[in-house]
């Protein structure tokens, strides 16, 4: 009887068979490799900007649209309302520079009155309330401000955003939002006394109930070979506070009637603001500066002493500016609310803060806006600090 091959013993498991079997397994991984290969991957979806960018990207927003507004309402006012209704675009045009990232395409808003009708169709993230961006699809821009009265209101709604974004955004975007939100109340308040409308309410933010105390040895500030330190920035304060009271203390001796009284109660505030800087220094661990014999004044300052109010509180809006970017929780909240009033004390002498009260920054020296018919690159996302 004839023996089967070996072929026919191992069946189908031949050696033939799995040479085969093993060629065409690398074959399809081969395959199936360079298909995963090939195939797109789901792109990344950007994440959502920083804090400080969203904030900035609604300032912009909003203070184009109130300037769209003044440029329509300052184009029908009479007389007066029309000079402060210019006033106001002036201002608004050098915040929308200073917030106006390098090569960014500023949101177009439309100041005819017919074209508002067709406002859900303009792009921009800009609402009523200016709230940050989230990222997600913005809501269609609310319609202008019809009236000197509407504006004012909006532009005090708008400082105040302004002003609340500047308590947790980064040191350099905190200091300028600070100072447009500053300008804007200010102008708000100026526009409804020229227009005569109701001056809009107050919506100072509240400075916090200072407390606490330092958990290590009080030193005194020394110099810092990296910049300015918040203990500097406090001594700063300290001095300015101490120079003005002196200032309005020899004020008082040369004033009389309505403005011996308003000099009275703005000694009272910088007095306060003395305790309260003087108390932020001990929280920090330094010592604040003791008062001097006196302090230097210009001699114009007994001649008007008025004018040299408006300048001793002009000259301090930077040394708060200052704390402002180099602070944090309390103490920032503490340095806006300053910033605010001393913002406001030098209007009431006659001064004018500027666009930007607390920056050093020229307003003129700043790019312009671009053309809006003028298409311009995409231009990466700015650095929240100027």
């Amino acid at each position: 009887m004839k023996d089967d091959t070996g072929e026919k013993r191992l069946g189908w498991l031949t050696p033939r068979f799995l040479l085969r079997f093993a060629l065409l397994a690398c074959i399809a991984l081969v395959v199936v490799g360079l298909g995963v290969a090939l195939t797109p991957g789901n792109p990344k979806q950007p994440g959502e900007p920083p804090f400080s960018e969203r904030a900035r990207t609604a300032a912009l927003t909003e203070t184009l649209r109130l300037r769209a507004a003044g440029e329509h309402l300052g184009s029908s006012a009479p007389g007066a309302g029309q000079s402060a209704l210019a006033r106001t675009v002036t201002l608004l045009t050098g915040q929308a520079r200073a917030l106006l990232s390098p090569g960014q395409a500023a949101p177009v808003f439309p100041s005819a009155v017919a074209a508002q009708a067709n406002s859900a169709t303009q792009n921009g993230p800009g609402t009523q309330a200016a709230q940050p961006s989230t990222g997600a699809a913005s809501p269609p821009p609310a319609p202008l401000p019809d009236s000197p009265a509407g504006l004012a209101a909006a532009l005090a709604a708008s400082g105040s955003q302004r002003i609340a974004d500047a308590t947790e955004a980064d040191g350099g975007m905190a200091r300028l939002l600070a100072a447009v939100g500053t300008a804007q109340l200010l102008q708000a308040s100026s526009l409804a006394a020229a227009t005569g409308v109701p001056v809009p309410p107050n919506a100072d933010p509240v400075p916090p109930q200072l407390s606490g105390s330092c958990p290590g040895p009080v030193v005194s500030a020394s110099p810092a070979s990296g910049g300015v330190t918040v203990a500097q920035a406090l001594e700063a304060a300290v001095r300015t506070e101490l120079q003005s009271v002196y200032g309005y203390q020899l004020a008082l001796t040369r004033l009389g009637g309505e403005p011996a009284k308003a000099a009275a109660g703005q000694l009272a505030r910088h007095e306060a603001l003395l305790r309260g800087a003087e108390s932020l220094s001990l929280r920090h661990c330094v010592s604040p500066p003791p008062p001097e014999a006196g302090y230097g004044l210009a001699p114009s300052f007994f001649a008007a002493p008025g004018t040299g109010l408006a300048g001793l509180e002009t000259s301090a809006l930077p040394v708060y500016g200052d704390l402002v970017a180099l602070s944090e929780g309390e103490t920032r909240q503490w340095a806006i609310s300053a910033l605010l009033e001393t913002a406001r004390g030098a209007a009431a002498w006659g001064a004018q803060p500027g666009p930007l009260p607390g920056l050093s920054a020229d307003v003129e020296s700043l790019p312009p806006l671009p053309d809006p018919s003028t298409p311009t690159p995409d231009a990466p996302a700015p650095t929240p600090g100027r």
